[in-house]
């Protein structure tokens, strides 16, 4: 009976390689995302929803670090990279590519059955086909430059039209004039080059990567802008978001009330008393530009504090 079940799980798995090129199964990226409770993508992709990232567009990107560093993960932050357009965010969820130096036979053979599900052109076209609104495209390209060019403006302009959002390569692109044409677009890239893609071949869809010293896993929150990109776990980015969001609101009202000389420092930047409580409430109706708070989610916000 053992021996039927290990048969059949086998060919199930073997169907599943035959059918999803170069993805991991459903229940793997289920397994490997558990803390995310909410809604999910057919493939199994947290699905962040879109108000977070809408939230997402107007946090410190520091704020947002610190809050990763004490929640104990570290290693979600890369930086180093060369931009389309340094004034434009890249915010979304992180659908993820890994591509490995070329070795004629694998390619030839991920290719014709790429070619047997119907799928065209090159393999760094085929994560394009999969991306959504509000998708960031994170590629691990090993960092090469030179033949490492995974987009031009034509692909540039078929995931913005997708997506509404960049991308993340650690690689190169190419044609940064036609980029730069791109209402709205923005890549974070290790380099430029005039070069077309060679000698690299897709080998993960839709699966873990490394970006830098970053890990990343398909539907973490994305958050880059010139200081450099952030990676936040699906389960955590709501928690992150708050959180940055706050310690926003909290500096605006600690300027105000340290330069009134009602606080001082010291009192701000402690644990609140109940009158500080209250008093920074009343003044946060007087700011709907900040975002509104409850008493329960100061107090909660408050209890974690550890910055």
């Amino acid at each position: 009976m053992k021996i039927k079940r290990l048969v059949i799980g086998l060919l199930a798995s073997c169907f599943f390689c035959a059918t999803q090129a170069q993805t991991i199964p459903k229940e793997e990226l289920t397994f490997l995302t558990a803390q995310w409770k909410g809604e999910r993508f057919a493939d199994g992709r947290p699905k962040i929803p879109d108000d977070l990232l809408k939230r997402a567009f107007k946090i410190n990107i520091d704020d947002a670090w610190t809050a990763l560093k004490n929640a104990g993960y570290t290693n979600q932050f890369e930086g180093g990279w060369k931009l389309v357009n340094d004034t434009i965010p890249v915010v979304g969820r992180a659908l993820t590519a890994m591509f490995m130096p070329s070795r004629p036979d694998v390619e030839k053979s991920i290719k014709d059955r790429g070619q047997q599900q119907g799928r065209k052109g090159n393999t760094n076209s085929w994560p394009i086909e999969m991306l959504t609104k509000g998708d960031v495209y994170v590629a691990d390209g090993f960092g090469k430059i030179n033949g490492g060019t995974l987009i031009g403006s034509t692909l540039g302009n078929a995931i913005y039209s997708k997506t509404g959002c960049g991308v993340v390569f650690n690689g190169a692109a190419r044609d940064l004039a036609g980029l730069k044409e791109i209402d709205g677009f923005n890549a974070f890239v290790r380099d430029f080059h005039p070069s077309f893609l060679q000698e690299m071949v897709l080998m993960g869809l839709n699966t873990p990567v490394r970006i830098g010293q970053a890990i990343v896993l398909p539907g973490d929150l994305v958050i880059g802008n010139k200081e450099g990109v952030l990676f936040i776990p699906a389960h955590l980015a709501e928690l992150v978001i708050s959180t940055a969001e706050f310690v926003t609101m909290k500096d605006q009202f600690g300027f105000e009330m340290v330069k009134s000389g009602r606080y001082t420092t010291g009192q701000i930047d402690s644990q609140w008393t109940e009158e500080i409580k209250t008093h920074f409430l009343k003044w946060l109706e007087s700011h709907p530009e900040l975002g509104k708070m409850t008493k329960a989610a100061l107090d909660e916000v408050m209890s974690k504090r550890t910055w």
